[in-house]
């Protein structure tokens, strides 16, 4: 039993953190941010344009100076990481960033967001979508304007559905939420002056302990990895709710191992979204939606 438990607390602990240096907290307006950079996102910008030719540069994200702002506040990022995510979009990811960029147009040419395009547009979505539901899921918005990222592993039938696809399939389609969460982060944080980030929260509750499909974890890994290395200064923190008690002990073990600033990055809480039915109600809107972010600003402060 000891060694699935072991399995879940690595795969929850390591696959939205490791190797994560964020912009969380970064207080300068974007306006201001942008001006202290200007130098190092035309010299990006160039790079950019060079690669992806001047008609894709004027489309999203390239026309957006946040895409290129990321890099510069992620100090380890430089030109040559750039040059990598470019010949991703334009190879290997450019099937999952075409159908991205024009379902954020589509659900983002009237008033407010259609979110119809973006679930219909996802990779596999025939397949995906029956078992990622707004019950096991969801986008909002903090208080403070980032983007919490909900995902609800133990309402997930995971067997089921990786009857249905292979890992690859299902690390396009995370990827693919991720580079939406992107666009509307770095559209956000032009509009709004502030850089917007994207909190991840991982609610455990109704987790089975024994069973469940590796491959589905492997796939959640996997497409975390990838997100790192794709989407600089983006993440936020990770808040991990409501642990089954087994899981929190070994948590407590283990968590002293990583480094300060991996620790810095996880929040753990009991409580918050425990008796809330549906995810959908915690959403802006939604009636659980008013506690469930003074919850999350409580759990940020502490």
């Amino acid at each position: 039993m000891i060694r699935p438990l072991i399995n879940i607390l690595l795969v929850v602990l390591l696959s939205e953190i490791v190797g994560q240096v964020d912009a969380f907290g970064v207080k300068e307006p974007v306006s201001a941010l942008l001006q202290k950079h200007v130098s190092e996102i035309a010299r990006l910008k160039e790079e950019t344009q060079a690669i992806v030719g001047a008609d894709n540069f004027d489309q999203v994200p390239y026309n957006n100076d946040v895409f290129y702002l990321r890099y510069c506040l992620e100090g380890d990022k430089d030109v040559e990481d750039l040059k990598k995510n470019l010949a991703w979009r334009q190879g290997e990811g450019k099937k999952i960033c075409d159908a991205a960029t024009s379902a954020f147009v589509e659900a983002t040419a009237g008033e407010g967001w259609n979110n119809d395009p973006i679930r219909n547009n996802a990779p596999s979505a025939e397949i995906i979508n029956q078992y990622l539901t707004e019950s096991s899921g969801m986008t909002t918005s903090t208080s403070d304007g980032d983007f919490l990222y909900c995902i609800r592993a133990g309402m997930i039938d995971d067997k089921s559905l990786m009857s249905l696809i292979d890992v690859d399939s299902l690390v396009d389609f995370f990827v693919y939420a991720k580079e939406i969460i992107s666009l509307a982060a770095n559209d956000r944080s032009l509009t709004s002056d502030r850089i917007s980030n994207v909190l991840t929260v991982n609610d455990l509750n109704g987790l089975q302990l024994i069973g469940g499909d590796s491959t589905f974890r492997d796939a959640l890994s996997a497409s975390s990895k990838k997100a790192n290395e794709l989407y600089p200064a983006l993440g936020g923190p990770t808040l991990l709710l409501n642990l089954p008690r087994l899981v929190s002990a070994l948590v407590k073990v283990f968590t002293p191992l990583f480094p300060k600033k991996v620790r810095e990055n996880l929040k753990f809480s009991r409580g918050c979204l425990k008796d809330v039915m549906e995810l959908k109600d915690a959403r802006r809107g939604g009636k659980d939606n008013k506690q469930f972010l003074k919850d999350v600003d409580d759990i940020l402060s502490a």
